[in-house]
């Protein structure tokens, strides 16, 4: 009887041997088809599913779920995959703020049978539908990068500290792995942005003037540094009739892409109301009317509008909000077209003025954007209208494209290697002496 019951025991020892191999043999699987399927994507998504999948399968979990902690972002919690093992329909738990909080304090795998009753989570409450739930950490160098967590174990079982320790290793198996992945995706996306700032600006350029308009008895130019690839300035000259030359220079709010879209539906705005034959008034109130209907409260335009009209000679203008152009007489008498209302898109309705100033020979009227009198150097001494106003006069000779690049290289020089913070938009109309 000794006998036959020392080889009982030595059956049960081999044979729960042989159930310790097998279970380490299935999860050594496990691990080997999780390492080769990740291993074979670039794609978050595919891979983030994958593991979801590979784990509910290695717990024998009803449902899994992969969130990626981002803390610099606004929301710090983004639930990029959710997978299910069943084919029953189950309702799509969001793991709590309290466990990202626990996760992010303690960093290191939670198991909960009894997720009510935890004293752990006192006062937290539950999902009627979840039973049990394991959570285990993503690190990469000691950073919480996500959470993976499996919801109840299938059959009414309870998840076990075999569970835990598998999936422990499966999130350290994966956790580089996604955020290479994601790394990954994050260049691709940054090269595709990179594509279309480059075609924006490529779209920009086109709009701007190629040239400045050929007038009898004037010197006319324009130029426009963005301060980004892409601006929110932008200028224009639009032909009226064979008497009347129209030209406008604009500050949209912001900078890059935002900013030159804006721009662009500007531009389009003034140009239709411009080949109307409106006034600058009109022109002024139309187009305010149309961008505070169709942009948000934030978004708004300083503009300069005038229109040349070549038999008299005389500038009828209009500015919302835009700084004041500067004209130098031939007598070096400077005035400043102060006549002006508030930004386009502030405010519905505005009583916009028109003025009128005449253009006499030898005047060099130069409008301007803020970027040009602002531009700071490592001191925070601005560039400043009096630089702008010597620059202006120690150059009325040149012709007006050589006057603006006087005023850029003026500017440059003072802010040394500072960078350009705003955008910088010149236009200079010069009428000839005599």
């Amino acid at each position: 009887m000794a006998e036959q019951a020392l080889q009982t025991d030595q059956l049960q020892v081999l044979l729960g041997e042989n159930r310790r191999l097998k279970h380490a043999v299935e999860e050594l699987s496990i691990l080997n088809e999780l390492a080769r399927a990740i291993g074979a994507s670039l794609d978050p998504q595919e891979i983030i599913g994958t593991i979801v999948r590979k784990s509910l399968r290695a717990v024998n979990a009803e449902q899994g779920v992969i969130h990626l902690v981002d803390i610099h972002a606004s929301d710090p919690m983004k639930t990029l995959v959710r997978e299910m093992s069943s084919s029953h329909e189950h309702e799509h738990f969001r793991i709590n703020q309290t466990l990202v909080g626990w996760m992010q304090l303690n960093r290191k795998p939670l198991l909960m049978n009894s997720p009510r009753t935890d004293p752990r989570f006192s006062g937290m409450k539950w999902d009627e539908s979840i039973r049990s739930l394991l959570c285990v950490p993503l690190m990469i160098k000691s950073e919480l990068k996500g959470v993976l967590t499996v919801y109840n174990k299938k059959d009414g079982l309870q998840f076990t500290d075999d569970d835990q320790r598998l999936l422990a290793i499966i999130a350290a198996q994966s956790g580089q792995v996604i955020e290479n992945a994601r790394l990954n995706e994050r260049e691709k996306q940054l090269v595709k942005m990179q594509e279309e700032l480059r075609l924006a600006a490529r779209i920009q350029i086109e709009l701007l003037p190629k040239s400045a308009p050929a007038v009898a008895g004037y010197d006319i130019a324009g130029k426009s540094i963005p301060a980004q690839s892409v601006g929110g300035d932008y200028f224009d000259f639009i032909q009226i009739d064979e008497h009347r030359l129209a030209f406008c220079l604009g500050d949209v709010s912001g900078k890059g892409l935002p900013a030159s879209l804006l721009m662009s539906n500007v531009q389009a705005t003034l140009r239709s109301h411009a080949l109307m034959g409106l006034t600058a008034q009109e022109c002024t109130s139309r187009s305010n009317r149309l961008l505070f209907q169709s942009t948000s409260a934030e978004k708004f335009v300083t503009l300069f509008y005038g229109i040349l009209d070549l038999r008299d000679h005389t500038l009828l203008y209009a500015n919302a909000g835009h700084e004041h152009p500067i004209i130098v007489s031939a007598k070096r008498a400077v005035l400043r077209l102060s006549t002006g209302g508030i930004m386009l898109g502030m405010l519905e309705e505005f009583p916009f003025q028109n003025d009128t100033v005449a253009l006499n020979p030898g005047d060099i009227m130069v409008v301007f954007s803020d970027g040009v009198t602002e531009a700071m150097n490592a001191d925070q001494a601005q560039f400043g209208d009096e630089r702008l106003q010597e620059v202006i006069m120690s150059h009325e000779d040149e012709s007006a494209s050589v006057l603006i690049e006087s005023i850029v290289d003026a500017i440059r020089s003072h802010v040394g290697a500072t960078p350009q913070m705003d955008d910088i938009t010149l236009m200079v109309v010069k009428r000839n002496r005599g």
